[in-house]
């Protein structure tokens, strides 16, 4: 990234404070790093490449793992912080982001918030609304554990080459009060949901819960999977045995 305000606006949309225990994912040359570091006194930043890992160590204010971001425990991370909940940033690239964001998802409960720069399309996806093209297993699996906003829009020419795509941020805050559901059967009841999107839910869906009826639950199955709001699916997960 190389556009001078862009890298401001999106470090005032992070806001971050002196002391805060900031995460950053995937650093690489360092553009959002250094004036995140500037405001905060210490930052950790997970780099899995060791050229650049080694280039990051020389500054003093980095604590640097050297890391496949999907390997790294972020609850014995934030152990290291004590009491302090973990605020996650990163640009993720486009070819691991929803691996990252699923995996992050399980860390829910020890986060403050995440700010990551994603493309545009993703981001559309993940804040997508019910009975639109954009709502999908992403939109609901992050929906049903946060809130979330697309705060900033990047375009193409923010970087040096230029992407042929937009780009975005996007807020997302843990639900302090998540509803207490199996979240491997919310994501197989999602998956199989969404396996077959153009069809009703009772060619799809409905086979399914034959093997796992729900209990003192009415679902439609006469729907499509993007016409069910994510409370939806969430009470049917929270209705059946795992």
């Amino acid at each position: 990234m190389s556009d001078g305000a862009i890298i401001e606006a999106i470090v005032q949309e992070i806001a971050p404070q002196a002391g805060d225990a900031m995460v950053e994912i995937g650093p690489g040359l360092a553009a959002l790093t250094q004036p995140l570091v500037e405001r905060l006194g210490r930052l950790t930043v997970i780099e899995l490449d060791r050229d650049l890992a080694a280039r990051l160590r020389a500054h003093a204010q980095l604590e640097v793992i050297e890391s496949d971001v999907l390997k790294v425990d972020f609850r014995a991370l934030a152990a290291t912080f004590g009491a302090r909940r973990l605020r996650v940033v990163g640009n993720l690239p486009y070819n691991i982001s929803t691996p990252i964001l699923f995996h992050l998802l399980a860390y829910a409960d020890v986060v403050q918030d995440q700010h990551f720069m994603l493309q545009k399309e993703v981001v559309d996806r993940m804040v997508a609304r019910p009975a639109s093209a954009d709502y999908g297993r992403l939109s609901v699996m992050l929906q049903w554990r946060y809130t979330m906003a697309n705060v900033l829009a990047v375009p193409p020419e923010s970087f040096d080459p230029p992407p042929r795509v937009d780009s975005a941020v996007v807020r997302m805050i843990p639900l302090a009060e998540p509803p207490a559901v199996d979240a491997q059967r919310l994501s197989e009841i999602v998956r199989v949901a969404f396996s077959q999107r153009r069809k009703l839910l009772r060619h799809t869906l409905g086979r399914w819960l034959e093997a796992q009826p729900p209990t003192g639950l009415e679902f439609d199955l006469q729907r499509r999977a993007e016409e069910v709001p994510v409370q939806e699916y969430v009470a049917l997960a929270m209705s059946g045995s795992a």
